[in-house]
């Protein structure tokens, strides 16, 4: 007997194979088996008719709890017998028990014991026996996002004991104050007195004797699972491999080194992957070692991301994060190959989430991802999840719906569950009459959702019913799914209206139509074992075995010489990959050839595409063919480089054949009838049994077709077929469905997802600027932002990317209409003049306006900013710390039309780049960049358009402004929550000038005055009108602490008063005597925030700085900003090591900075003590050392390093930052002012002490 299981978050699918036959269960994760009872009078027996079928004493020795009407324990026993749906149980039950009742059943076993034992009618005495099992499992995934792994430690080079910890550097929410950095996995962190250089050289030997104490004092802690990173190791494994021979001589029990999970450059990434292992190795090891004691005798494979089973010796922790909807993958693809389609995607919705996929003949597998806050570097497939699931809780506040992101889960369930759970997808679904209580595999209840629906119905601002309520929570549901295709469809260049859609998953069926009208596909598949296809597609995986390292050589001409490098590698692991799947049971023939694969990027760039070899054998012809579909642009004649190699060996293994009956078209007859809500209606809909209906049946919507355990809903407008294969395959018979929605009055349902659809267009707008930009500064530092705008300039949505972007492109645009008397469709435009909306001259602004179908009306502006690593001006990085005006900075551009009617006016920008005084050193990556923007802008706007078409203009009018009514809304109510008054604060930049502010609360209204700002400074610590709004705009989200679209309407209801001073420079046409403003921009705009949210007391300052760094020489030159500390704040502490308030770029890894640069890093890590000491501790700066190994120019243009970031109401300063130098044979560093300049030789060491955040509230005694 096979057993195919998939444990999800709240359901665990299970499938049992004979031979011949195929039989299906569903159990909840949780192990325990839930039921309505009854009590036998006087004899505290319970009796449930549903249970009748199952063998006598199937339930003896299972703990009974008999549940009170809130879902809590009323009372428990062990059962002594089970007959014909009568439970004994031991003690006897209370005598007066309740007529009926809800109860629950539990042996204390794994979900997958569980459903074994279900399918195979065992009893807890009854073994398992012989038996093939294969298991997909949540469980390390539920492990890593609890945190809730096993105690590990990691071991690190010295100098980076911070390096998880630090991470990118970049904040997960943009808008809280409250940092949350993601719960570290490690219970100890040892650093390692050890150093190999970018090239595998080793720079400081391992010594064993130094390192043995270390580990030892780690087991005498009791923690036994290691992880090994360390730097350079990619280049030079030799270093980790003696620590692990170290560690395994002492007994750990399990040690992941970081050089042999994955070989490939990126500390952080591999470090982070070495963690995941260590910390989920205890906790699977347990789990499979249960499930092995309850079934010794049977044969178990473990499902991996990849979408590979393994032997369970083989299967690593770091495998296991996407174990179950990898199988729902291959069960989806195996669906589309029956019908001939090498197209698909997987619309797989569970109880916590959904995950979608792409199938285009081959699966897609991505060899990183981030899960639960962690990279991890892993082959698996490429899936996107998104909070949208059966448990996903929906909240309505009065103004807009949400869904997600939290859960109901198992404990407590959704409401309808009787346990006391919140209203959840499952929940609207079930009042909307979408789910059948006969088909659930326990009974669910009605009375607490409509309590619920009911309640939040009465928050809106017009009447509203719950079934209003209930179909507006399915719709925002529905737009977030769809969205969520979207991103692995068409923002990768992939029309999702080419696909057939596979919906499956406990929820799925019930979905689809919406889904699928939402994206314009036109056809679905409800495959027949929907409602388990995950554990279909886990018995149908292969084996599979894969490998990789980094290889970092060009690909030319020489690269196969069977005698080189990269075909000696390739024979090494192919060789290893058959000798691996072999030992797995698989025999020869059945052995596949490997499949070899390499990452391919041009010289220069970070972001490499994976490329499987080409029938042909032209990888180049197909790597450039790919980077036209992602990227728009090839570059002829740029080398390309092999960033690394794989190999994927697949061993085929046996699985059921699919029998097809014949098909004989006919019109199906209903089982019955029920009404149902669809779009606002309640509609008579047609009930089919799917074990009553006949292959070639046809059923029309509205109707229901109930399978084994999932339900398929049919809408209004779509009809279904029965297959031969037992799949319902549905088409939508409208063309070009209209939404139906009128301008009316603003609806909370429409409102809401009118909000999420401007969100998504923006946010998709990023992803096409990041994915076809040139530089690193975009793709990598994610340094842009994208927006949409109406006809006269007002912001409708900005995504959050950069803060200090945040609401400046209205200005921009507005000066555009000013200026500009005849736009026309198909122009655009360039700007990054700062008395024209600009931020500072390496922020580009590239405007796109939208015109009706007729191209007579504008309706829309799409926008992109981005920031330039170089754009001229009088030192290279075009961040001049000493500029005395504007011309210094770089080349200006004013309203510069870059596009003329769809045409592309290359050499007019050339010439613009090229021309003046202090022309771009870089007007290649500077062009590549403005084309991506407009590609991006495009994008925005041909959704808008699309946006028209389904809803109206004048239906997307009237929400443009509603959304804006609405954030005004939102505004105001944060404003009325703060004492009226005037709250006045003021601090000092380094130089000793003042930048204050006097906020005025009224109401719900305020005055922002910043008359107390310092004159105009003679340097370029000036910031235009752009970055005073943007930092308001800021501060004011902060407060308003919900996801709102970021637009006009936040800043309605305040007014900013920014009279002529370092805030607001004299505007002049002349730019050599305009104010320079970079320094304004990085700068400035930190001291704004901290003195803002001072005056209004909600958070100390953070470290007020963005520490930029640029370093260069003839040849090269390199820029960043470095993380500090955050502010406490009333009820939390400052995070350490964070970008804050107005910038959030990444910062590049170690590895990657060294293999590219002639530097060494000497030490990032977190400066202890730095953090304000308070009731609340502010949070602690960064220390970042930097060797240089070649003469080079340095820059510094930062603060904070005399003043320190202030502390609030009693609570102390942070530490001030430092720059320092160290010169080679020097015994003391030199202090370095906060604008600098400098020149370091070889051997000199770089350090930067960033500043921490004040602490908040009196330091406790």
């Amino acid at each position: 007997m096979e057993y195919w299981i998939d444990v999800g978050g709240t359901f665990t699918d299970c499938l049992a194979w004979d031979g011949k036959n195929l039989s299906r269960c569903k159990v909840l994760s949780s192990g325990g088996i839930k039921g309505e009872g009854t009590s036998r009078p006087g004899d505290g027996t319970v009796f449930d008719r549903a249970r009748k079928k199952q063998p006598d004493d199937f339930f003896t020795g299972y703990e009974l709890s008999i549940l009170s009407s809130d879902g809590e324990v009323w009372c428990k026993g062990t059962v002594l017998g089970f007959s014909q749906g009568v439970f004994t149980v031991d003690p006897p039950l209370p005598k007066d028990l309740p007529k009926s009742f809800s109860y629950e059943l539990t042996a204390h076993e794994p979900a997958p014991v569980l459903g074994i034992r279900m399918l195979a009618g065992l009893g807890l005495k009854d073994a398992i026996g012989q038996s093939s099992i294969r298991l997909g499992t949540t469980r390390g995934t539920n492990a890593l996002l609890e945190r809730k792994g096993g105690p590990a430690a990691l071991a690190v080079t010295e100098g980076f004991g911070d390096l998880l910890s630090i991470g990118a550097q970049a904040r997960s929410e943009l808008f809280s104050l409250n940092i949350q950095k993601p719960e570290p996995l490690f219970a100890e962190v040892v650093e390692i007195p050890e150093r190999i250089n970018a090239w595998g050289e080793i720079l400081k030997p391992l010594e064993a004797e130094s390192v043995r104490p270390l580990l030892k004092d780690l087991m005498d802690q009791g923690v036994d699972s290691l992880a090994v990173c360390l730097i350079n190791s990619y280049a030079n494994p030799c270093h980790e491999r003696e620590l692990e021979r170290l560690a395994r001589s002492l007994g750990f029990d399990n040690i992941s080194v970081s050089s042999a999970l994955t070989p490939t450059i990126k500390a952080l990434d591999r470090g982070d992957t070495a963690m995941v292992d260590a910390y989920l190795a205890p906790v699977l090891s347990e789990y499979i070692s249960l499930i092995r004691s309850i079934a010794p005798d049977a044969e178990l494979k473990v499902m991996t991301s990849a979408g590979g089973l393994v032997e369970v010796e083989h299967f690593r922790a770091k495998d296991s994060v996407l174990s179950g909807p990898a199988g729902g993958v291959v069960g989806f693809a195996d669906v589309a190959r029956s019908y001939g389609r090498s197209k698909a995607i997987g619309f797989d919705m569970g109880g916590t989430s959904t995950d979608v996929s792409r199938f285009d003949g081959e699966y897609e597998t991505q060899y990183s991802a981030q899960k639960a806050g962690v990279r991890i570097v892993a082959p698996m497939m490429a899936i996107e999840t998104v909070a949208a699931g059966g448990g996903s809780i929906c909240q309505f506040d009065g103004v807009t719906l949400s869904v997600g992101p939290g859960s109901a889960g198992s404990h407590p369930g959704p409401a309808c569950y009787g346990r006391g759970g919140p209203l959840t997808v499952t929940d609207v679904n079930y009042f909307c009459g979408k789910v059948s209580s006969d088909h659930f595999p326990f009974p669910l209840h009605l009375a607490p959702v409509e309590k619920l629906l009911r309640e939040m119905a009465a928050l809106a601002p017009q009447p509203m019913t719950p079934h209003e309520l209930a179909l507006g929570f399915l719709q925002v549901a529905n737009r977030k799914m769809a969205d969520a295709v979207k991103r692995i469809s068409a923002a990768k260049g992939y029309d999702p209206r080419d696909y057939l859609l596979v919906a499956f998953g406990g929820a799925g069926p019930q979905h689809a139509c919406s889904v699928a009208r939402e994206l314009g596909v036109r056809e679905i598949c409800a495959p027949g074992l929907a409602g388990v296809l995950s554990a279909w597609g886990i018995g149908a995986a292969d084996v599979r075995s894969f490998r990789e390292e980094s290889f970092l050589r060009p690909l030319d001409s020489h690269s196969w010489n069977p005698e080189g490098p990269l075909v000696q590698r390739f024979q090494a692991m192919e060789k290893a990959l058959v000798e691996e799947t072999a030992a797995q049971g698989i025999f020869p023939e059945n052995i596949k050839t490997p499949v070899r694969i390499m990452d391919l990027r041009y010289k220069g760039e970070e972001t490499a595409i994976s490329i499987r070899r080409p029938k042909d054998g032209d990888w180049t012809g197909v790597f450039e063919s790919r980077h036209q579909q992602l990227y728009g642009h090839v570059h002829q004649g740029r080398e390309i480089e092999i960033a690394a190699i794989r190999a994927e060996c697949v061993g085929s293994t046996p699985r059921p054949e699919k029998k097809k009956a014949a098909e004989i078209p006919r019109l199906a007859v209903s089982n019955s009838t029920k009404w149902v809500w669809f779009d606002g209606l309640e509609m008579q809909t047609s009930v089919y049994d799917e074990s009553m209906l006949r292959p070639g049946d046809r059923v029309f919507g509205p109707a229901m077709i109930t399978q084994g355990l999932s339900t398929v809903i049919i809408d209004p407008g779509f009809e279904a077929v029965l297959t031969g294969l037992g799949d319902i395959i549905i088409r939508d018979l409208e063309e070009d469905a209209k939404s139906g929605l009128t301008e009316s009055r603003r609806d909370p349902v429409t409102l809401s997802l009118f909000n999420h659809h401007f969100q998504h267009i923006a946010s998709q707008m990023g992803v096409i600027l990041r994915r076809t930009a040139l530089s690193v500064n975009v793709k990598e530092r994610l340094d842009f932002s994208c927006a949409i705008l109406d006809s006269s300039g007002n912001l409708v949505v900005n995504a959050p990317h950069i803060p200090v972007h945040l609401g400046a492109m209205s200005r921009t645009v507005q000066s555009l209409l000013d200026a500009v008397d005849a736009i026309r469709p198909g122009d655009v435009y360039l700007t990054n003049h700062p008395a024209l909306g600009g931020s500072h001259l390496p922020d580009l602004t590239v405007m796109t306006p939208v015109f009706d179908d007729e191209g007579r009306e504008l309706r829309f502006f799409t926008a992109s900013r981005a920031h330039h690593a170089e754009i001229g001006g009088v030192q290279p990085g075009s961040c001049y710390p000493f500029a005395e005006n504007l011309a210094q900075e770089g080349v200006i551009f004013s309203h510069l039309r870059i596009c003329r009617e769809g045409r592309f006016l290359e050499t007019e920008l050339r010439q613009a780049l090229t021309q003046g005084p202090y022309p771009s050193r870089n007007p290649h990556e500077n062009i590549a960049d403005i084309r991506a923007a407009i590609a991006a802008n495009q994008t925005g706007a041909r959704e808008l358009i699309a946006m028209t078409d389904r809803h109206s203009w004048e239906v997307v009018n009237a929400y443009m402004g509603y959304i804006r009514d609405a954030a005004e809304e939102k505004t105001r109510a944060a404003l009325k929550a703060l004492p009226d008054g005037m709250h006045v604060f003021r601090d000092f930049l380094d130089d000793g000038a003042p930048a204050a502010v006097a906020v005025t609360i009224e109401g719900d209204a305020a005055l922002i005055d910043f008359s107390g700002a310092g004159p105009v400074n003679a340097n370029s610590l000036n910031a235009s009108e752009a970055v005073v709004t943007a930092c308001v705009l800021y501060c004011l989200r902060c407060l308003i602490q919900e996801d709102i679209p970021l637009n006009s309407g936040v800043l309605a209801p305040v007014k900013i008063i920014t009279p002529v001073s370092m805030l607001n420079p004299p505007g002049q046409d002349d730019p050599t005597k305009f104010p320079g403003v970079v320094g304004g921009n990085v700068e400035l705009s930190q001291k704004i925030v901290d003195i803002l949210l001072g005056a209004l007391g909600v958070a100390a300052a953070s470290q007020g700085t963005m520490n930029n760094f640029i370093f260069g020489n003839a040849n090269l030159s390199y820029y960043e900003t470095i993380c500090g500390g955050a502010g406490a704040g009333p009820g939390f502490d400052g995070a350490h090591a964070v970008h804050t308030h107005m910038t959030n770029t990444r910062i590049t890894d170690v590895e990657i900075l060294e293999r590219r640069y002639p530097v060494l890093v000497r030490q990032f890590c977190i400066r202890r003590g730095s953090g304000g000491e308070g009731e609340f501790t502010g949070g602690c700066g960064a220390i970042r050392a930097i060797e240089f190994l070649e003469p080079m120019e340095i820059s510094l243009l930062t603060q904070r390093r005399t003043s320190a970031p202030f502390g609030l109401m009693g609570g102390l300063s942070g530490a001030p930052g430092q720059n320092l130098i160290l010169r080679k044979g020097g015994a003391e560093p030199e202090v370095l002012p906060s604008l600098a300049q400098t020149k370091a030789n070889p051997g000199d060491i770089l350090i930067i002490k960033t500043p921490g955040g004040g602490g908040f509230g009196r330091p406790k005694k």
